[in-house]
């Protein structure tokens, strides 16, 4: 480390990029730092950025908990277990859902000590005067510290709707989403993302009637088609409602709701609502570090201009996860930290975001990784499809869990896998072998030649295989 310098690498924010990036440049051999300002309610220095903070973990606790009692009400029945009328304890769930946030914020400082990285429970931002190798960065407590290599990983923030301002207690982001201390009768949720449904379904599953008003024509675009139209209609089955192209006129908070006018089409409409979410995406926390300092660039849109090492426009700044192009995935920002890492140590890393998974974590999971059928078509492949349905699955009908299918999309020229869509309860789970087939380029051929334990959910990953070759043997 050069004289003058504090560190070699200095993170700012600690989210599952960040505090990634600094541990693996910690391992390395680099002198490094991370600052992160998230606190808990006790006030105790809480890293973990929001993906641990009010977002992955959280909502997956509430799920949890939620999906516990509805099984208990409806499922256990199913399966001849008497328990009488099943009841819940919000408070009590709530504070599991802090347990399981706080053992993960201590969790990622005990790694920082294990592996020798100073944190600062402090917000960080660029100060002006800084030059390559000697970059500025100023802490909220004002110390000020000098950093050869400054990684930007300070995550995103809720998308508001113009004219809109959310209290978290009526009007809510996702934050309050979570966070609420009783069950709205009625729950408006503008938006039916991957935010907006897992949220919804944990008040669903409490007794909440849950009503998404969606601005686009259809559900979930950014999935399979076929995926997207049987989820739709399980999610109807299980009693949310939903209306497409919406566009939000209004919201106003009165004595009996808060009242949201809408339009499809010609027709001007209204919903009154106890609490309602607005969980229209996210947006990159740039403003945050103050890239003007330093003339760090953006796009029009807010992201971060990078190459594809995540290079930013100045020499030995980088930028990753939420701020930078790609989904809003912890994961992605975790494999992209820890590349960031190794590119500052010299070495080549690779990543293939065209192979990033996606998980949606409602019942029935919907996990996908690589190209939709309609995807490969429009990129010119002679694409094929072959289903597996949970129906004809011996694991799934002994569990009781038969909605759903496994879709394999190949190459009909040369039989390689090109991307595997699923809609189950245990898609979250079956996803990474789903990966692991595309990241070894792997053929349909490939995979009806593994042997797979029997019985099991991932048995219907090699029926799909083998429907896509012409010899199903379940289905």
């Amino acid at each position: 480390m050069a004289d003058g310098i504090d560190f070699d690498v200095f993170v700012i924010g600690a989210g599952p990029g960040g505090y990634e990036c600094a541990i693996r440049a910690a391992q390395l051999g680099f002198k490094t730092a991370a600052a992160d300002p998230w606190k808990d309610a006790d006030g105790k220095a809480a890293p973990g950025g929001t993906c641990t903070n009010v977002g992955c973990i959280p909502s997956k606790a509430m799920l949890a908990s939620s999906l516990a009692y509805e099984s208990a009400g409806e499922t256990f029945r199913e399966l001849g277990i008497n328990v009488g009328p099943a009841s819940f304890d919000l408070d009590v769930i709530q504070a599991r859902r802090a347990k399981v946030v706080r053992k993960s914020n201590d969790g990622i400082l005990w790694l920082f000590k294990k592996n020798g990285v100073e944190f600062f429970p402090e917000s960080a931002h660029f100060l002006p005067g800084g030059k390559p190798g000697a970059w500025k960065i100023g802490l909220s407590d004002g110390t000020e510290i000098t950093a050869a290599n400054v990684v930007v990983a300070a995550g995103s923030v809720p998308r508001l709707l113009p004219g809109v301002t959310p209290d978290e207690k009526t009007i809510l982001t996702s934050t309050g989403g979570l966070e609420q201390t009783s069950v709205p009768k009625r729950l408006g949720i503008i938006g039916a993302g991957v935010i907006g449904l897992e949220i919804g379904a944990v008040w669903q599953r409490l007794g909440a009637e849950v009503t998404m008003l969606e601005a686009l024509p259809g559900f979930l675009g950014i999935a399979d088609e076929e995926i997207s139209r049987a989820a739709l209609q399980v999610y109807k089955k299980t009693g949310f409602t939903f209306h497409f192209g919406c566009r939000v006129e209004s919201v106003e908070k009165r004595a009996d709701g808060v009242v949201v006018r809408y339009r499809t089409g010609d027709e001007e409409k209204e919903a009154v609502f106890d609490r309602l979410m607005v969980s229209i995406g996210r947006v990159p926390a740039l403003q945050s570090v103050n890239p003007e300092a330093v003339g760090l660039k953006a796009d029009a849109r807010g992201f971060v201009e990078v190459d594809e090492g995540c290079r930013t426009n100045l020499p030995g700044v980088y930028a990753i996860g939420d701020l930078v192009r790609g989904p809003m995935l912890a994961h992605k920002a975790s494999d992209e930290g820890v590349a960031v890492a190794e590119e500052i140590a010299g070495e080549h890393p690779v990543i293939n975001h065209r192979l990033v998974p996606s998980v949606i974590y409602t019942h029935p999971e919907i996990a996908w990784v690589g190209l939709t059928e309609a995807e490969a078509r429009n990129e010119g492949y002679t694409a094929k499809a072959g289903k597996a349905f949970f129906s004809a699955n011996g694991r799934a009908r002994a569990q009781g869990q038969t909605d759903g299918f496994v879709k394999i999309v190949a190459d009909a020229e040369n039989d390689r896998v090109l991307g595997i869509h699923i809609l189950g309860s245990e898609a979250g789970e079956l996803i990474a072998a789903a990966s692991f087939i595309l990241a070894t380029e792997a053929t349909c051929e490939d995979v009806a030649l593994t042997t797979i334990a029997h019985p099991t959910f991932a048995e219907a990953i090699r029926e799909a295989a083998l429907t896509v070759l012409g010899r199903p043997m379940n289905s």
